[in-house]
């Protein structure tokens, strides 16, 4: 009952709160575009602000789009799973978006209904199941993370994805000439267009390079959970201040915040001509996470 009770709580704070980077992030974008008079984007961070305020102080989603849920588990050396836990994390996932209550996307019907959404939606907001889990191990990617030798822990965090920013991801290979400026820089442009196109803007875009077009999502997800605003590198750096020169702003009216930051995390690679990349621009309110340990 206590990890069913966790769960629904991180659903809740993943839909209702930011993280202090970001909120940082946020006052500090305004103050930049109050120094160069540009009233548009003023009023839309600030309005953006106002709303995270009362987000938090309501318990109200942070957007209509409430996401789907999408899990990271990370399981300390002295640790198993529970037998219950997969169950249990289901059942208080389905409860947080009750509770919120989230908003009722998930589609009804066999494989080609739900494919053609030709038999309506289900009313109850638990019915957006979760994606499969995602499991991390410490690796030798950018954001690779565990939780230290001797632990007996487990930290799960629960991400919100929603629709917009997944419209504007893209996955693809890249040829990649023994040249990290031709993998990065094929990588901000996908990103520029994207978020020309995006709306909710500020972002704050996710990369990952691996292997395969299933690891350079995972290592893309892993740096939005990972990622910190008060400490990116330098390419997260030049990738976010290359981004900021496209003065698409806050809301699309123009500016220099179109993103807050930038995360990327690269990963393994193999002995072949192409990188996968997979980039995500999230939208003003993500990353949406929820986190806890038992």
């Amino acid at each position: 009952m206590d990890l069913i009770n966790k769960a629904q709580k991180a659903v809740i704070d993943a839909s209702t709160s930011i993280s202090s980077d970001r909120i940082k992030a946020y006052q500090n974008a305004l103050k930049i575009e109050k120094e160069n008079n540009n009233d548009n984007a003023v009023w839309a961070l600030e309005q953006m602000i106002a709303n995270f305020d009362v987000a938090y102080e309501n318990k109200l989603p942070l957007c209509d789009d409430t996401g789907i849920p999408h899990v990271l588990v990370e399981v300390g050396e002295e640790r198993e799973l529970p037998s219950h836990f997969f169950n249990s994390m289901n059942v208080g996932i389905a409860n947080g978006l009750d509770k919120l209550p989230a908003r009722p996307m998930a589609v009804k019907g066999n494989d080609i209904e739900r494919i053609e959404q030709s038999c309506g939606l289900f009313e109850n907001p638990s019915a957006m199941k979760p994606v499969s889990f995602l499991f991390e191990q410490k690796d030798d990617s950018t954001y690779g993370k565990n939780l230290g030798k001797n632990t007996d822990k487990i930290k799960v965090h629960i991400i919100l994805q929603g629709g917009g920013p997944e419209i504007r991801a893209k996955t693809y290979r890249v040829f990649h000439k023994r040249s990290k400026d031709v993998v990065l820089g094929e990588a901000t442009e996908w990103l520029k267009e994207s978020l020309s196109m995006l709306g909710c803007t500020p972002s704050l875009p996710s990369i990952g390079i691996g292997r395969s077009h299933f690891e350079a999502n995972s290592l893309m997800l892993r740096a939005m959970v990972h990622g910190n605003l008060d400490n990116l590198s330098q390419i997260e750096k030049n990738i976010t201040k290359e981004l900021n020169n496209t003065n698409i702003g806050p809301m699309g009216f123009g500016g220099k915040t179109t993103v807050l930051g930038t995360f990327i995390n690269i990963g393994h690679q193999r002995a072949s001509g192409v990188r996968v990349v997979a980039t995500r621009p999230a939208c003003f309110v993500e990353p949406r996470i929820g986190s806890f340990e038992f």
